[in-house]
């Protein structure tokens, strides 16, 4: 799901990226606006609310818009540096993006143990996009920029236009565009899900609600790392069995 690179991908390893990932960037982006009054899982919102505190001449507030939507590129620069460093052919290079975006949500879950929190909002809020601008870059690195998970809008416009292609191409294309439908649509519902399941869990149990996220990417994490040693295991295993008789 996460270290096949290239033509070593399937549609099956995305959509599994896709509806996995997605629900996380969703669960971020509804608890993150309850938490922290910012949305943490995009830009597109902070332009218009830069151009507005500029034209406010809010200038205080425009330098911390400014420095969220540089977060994110920070953020999505990190994620592409430490993989191409690493190398896409390693095993493990998503390894490292993916724990910093873990340790940042667990982070804002600490707020639910201490109400005091010696670090303003704005602060937890700039820390999300730069873990959303990781997930994103880390998301469309693996899958040669098929899948994007933090936000709906060019999702939403490649539904659209995949749909209106429908009927203008033949049967072995439209094979290929179904698959790309159900990538589309399982990245909006999931993320649309996650958003639920995030507002819900917020209003319940606070900041502790991050701790969610934080299961489904180590989720993620093992089972890519452990279903390799266990196929070994179990392969192994038969063999042993076939020499013994």
């Amino acid at each position: 799901m996460l270290r096949h690179f290239g033509e070593k991908r399937t549609a099956t390893h995305n959509l599994r990226l896709a509806i996995l990932l997605s629900f996380t960037a969703g669960f971020v982006n509804a608890a993150g606006f309850l938490g922290f009054s910012a949305l943490t899982t995009n830009v597109t919102g902070h332009a218009a609310l830069f151009a507005e505190r500029i034209a406010l001449q809010n200038w205080s507030d425009a330098g911390v818009v400014a420095l969220w939507m540089l977060l994110f590129l920070v953020g999505a620069f990190s994620s592409s540096l430490i993989i191409n460093r690493v190398g896409h052919h390693q095993r493990f290079s998503y390894v490292i993006p993916i724990l910093i975006e873990m340790i940042i949500l667990l982070a804002c879950a600490m707020k639910g143990f201490d109400g005091h929190f010696l670090y303003p909002n704005k602060i937890f809020a700039g820390s999300l996009l730069f873990a959303m601008g990781l997930q994103n870059a880390l998301v469309s690195v693996i899958s040669g920029s098929v899948v994007r998970t933090t936000h709906l809008t060019g999702t939403f416009t490649d539904l659209g236009i995949d749909l209106a292609q429908l009927k203008m191409e033949g049967y072995g294309v439209q094979h290929a565009l179904f698959s790309r439908i159900r990538l589309r649509l399982a990245i909006i519902f999931c993320f649309m899900l996650g958003a639920l399941v995030g507002a819900y869990l917020f209003g319940r149990i606070d900041f502790m609600s991050f701790l969610v996220p934080i299961s489904f990417l180590g989720f993620a994490l093992f089972y890519d790392i452990f279903r390799l040693n266990v196929k070994r295991y179990y392969a192994n295993l038969m063999h042993q069995l076939k020499s013994n008789k």
